[in-house]
This record gives C-alpha cells, sequence and structure tokens, in this order.
C-alpha cells in the first residue's frame, strides 16, 4: 500500500467556516497577532490569550468538516494516510483521519506551563485563574510563534517516507513547515491545492481548486498512479 502524506493548512477548514489569519477580513484583522499568537503575548496578558482561544474551541461547536477532509480520509482504504496539519482545530479527526500530525498544537487540548501534562477539554472554555496539577497556569496546547515546534522532526520522517505527497490549502510560507517539501524523495510526485497562485517549484502539480474540489479531482487522479 502506497504512502501518501498531506500537508495542510488553513485553506483547508476555510470551507468549513474557520477564518484563516492571512486573508482579508481574517483572524489577524482584528487581533494582534503577537499578542495573541506568541509566547511573549502569552506573558504579557494570559487573560487575552485565554479568551482567544476560547472563542476558536467555541467555534468549533458551530463547523463540520467539508468534502476535502472526508475524501482525506476515505482514502485510507486505499493507502497509507498521514496528514501533517498547521492547524489546530479538530476537523480532520472528525472526518475519519487516524493518523493527524498537528504541529501547530491543538484547540481541544490545554497543557501547564511546561508543556509536560496535557489535558483534552474537548471545546469548553477555560475559566479564569483554572491551574494545572502542578499549580501553573493551564495554557492552551499551541505552539506559539518563539516557540520550537517538537513534532517537525515526525512530520520530517513521514515526508521522507512518502509515495506521493499532497499540499492542500497553505503557501508553505511559514517555517519550518515550509522546509518539509524539501524532504521528498527524487522523482516523488507532489501535489499542490490551492486556488490561489502559490510558487513552489515546477515539479509540483497544480490543481488551482479549494480543498473540496481540489481533492474530488485529486482522487481521480491517484488511480492513475
Amino acid at each position: 500500500m502506497k504512502k501518501i502524506v498531506f500537508l495542510t493548512g488553513a485553506g483547508m477548514s476555510a470551507e468549513s467556516g474557520i477564518s484563516t489569519f492571512r486573508d482579508s477580513d481574517g483572524l489577524w484583522e482584528h487581533y494582534d497577532v503577537m499578542k495573541v499568537a506568541s509566547i511573549e503575548g502569552w506573558y504579557d496578558d494570559p487573560e487575552l490569550v485565554q479568551q482567544f482561544y476560547n472563542e476558536r474551541r467555541a467555534q468549533l461547536d458551530q463547523v463540520q468538516p467539508n468534502e476535502g477532509h472526508r475524501i482525506i480520509a476515505e482514502l485510507e482504504k486505499d493507502f497509507q494516510v498521514s496528514v501533517v496539519t498547521q492547524n489546530v482545530d479538530n476537523l480532520h479527526e472528525r472526518a475519519g483521519s487516524t493518523h493527524v500530525v498537528h504541529l501547530h498544537g491543538e484547540l481541544t487540548k490545554v497543557c501547564n506551563e511546561s508543556k509536560t501534562d496535557v489535558i483534552d477539554i474537548g471545546t469548553r472554555p477555560v475559566q479564569k485563574g483554572e491551574k494545572a496539577k502542578d499549580g501553573s497556569r493551564l495554557r492552551p496546547f499551541i505552539v506559539w510563534f518563539g516557540e520550537a515546534v517538537p513534532l517537525i522532526s515526525d512530520a520530517t520522517q513521514l515526508v521522507a517516507a512518502a509515495d506521493i505527497v499532497v499540499i492542500v490549502g497553505t503557501s508553505m510560507q511559514v517555517y519550518p513547515a515550509a522546509g518539509l517539501i524539501n524532504y521528498t524523495r527524487p522523482h516523488t510526485p507532489i501535489f499542490l491545492i490551492d486556488p490561489a497562485q502559490v510558487s513552489v517549484g515546477t515539479h509540483v502539480t497544480i490543481i488551482r481548486e479549494k480543498a473540496s474540489r481540489g481533492m474530488e479531482i485529486l482522487r481521480e487522479e491517484l488511480k492513475n498512479l
């Protein structure tokens, strides 16, 4: 069974109604990124950061996986599928994907300050002053700007072993995730699904569609590989 790795970003979940960060009227239009998505922002104003992620968590109850998510999950019937996502939502899992690596953390989890005690809280809000077992503040289980990406090594190994790599809904501009494509083996088929013009090299097959339609097209393409 061939190994296929999906590298997914904000565009993967946009059709489900989850706001992207960099598009016009995206989240960054309403929030200062360094105040809600950096380790410095957490130390400066933890209550603002908790409010931001409580809002993001609550939004998960209002959205559903889209057809793109579902097709990726369905491909597990014919491929050994791994998903490496920059998204912190749980839509891949809710669609049925069983091997998902969240590079930037997970909205439905919180942890202590040292990230050694991780707790799944679903979509409930974190209360003001709520603490972990070790007495430290509970913080979102998110990898912020200024923090290391601990699962990048796992992702690199998956990409390096892949028979097919598919990029969906990410401009591949945010590092270290953007560098993952460089670990593909020579002659590995690479597909990119994105309605915007994304520059990733001439060796990539580009499908200029949103996630759901793009995945429908890819599903047909995969029959020929």
